[in-house]
């Protein structure tokens, strides 16, 4: 009868496999204003960015009490048009690259 072996195979993640997961990483932020509501910041989260109710609850409440709050993290290309989306429903968005 074969016993099974017993060993581990281990693998690690240096510095640089850390690094090149973000380095063309981007933030979609959006900003407080006193203008849009919650329930439209809401809506727009959820329509534009695909957020679920309570992600798209949470994130209105960091952009009213921090003044802005990370929306998304993914490629330029991608976050684009959502910025573009969100612009053009009177809320502020900007992209800053993520900086490690």
């Amino acid at each position: 009868m074969l016993q099974p072996q017993n060993h581990t195979e281990t693998t690690e993640k240096t510095g640089t496999d850390v690094l090149d997961a973000h380095e063309n990483s981007h933030h979609l932020i959006v900003w407080n204003d006193d203008v849009n509501t919650f329930d439209w910041v809401i809506k727009t989260l959820m329509d534009v960015c695909d957020h679920e109710q309570e992600q798209a609850e949470q994130c209105t409440l960091l952009i009213h009490f921090k003044g802005k709050c990370i929306v998304k993290e993914a490629e330029f290309n991608t976050l684009r048009p959502m910025c573009e989306g969100i612009i053009d429903r009177g809320i502020n968005a900007t992209i800053e690259e993520v900086v490690c």
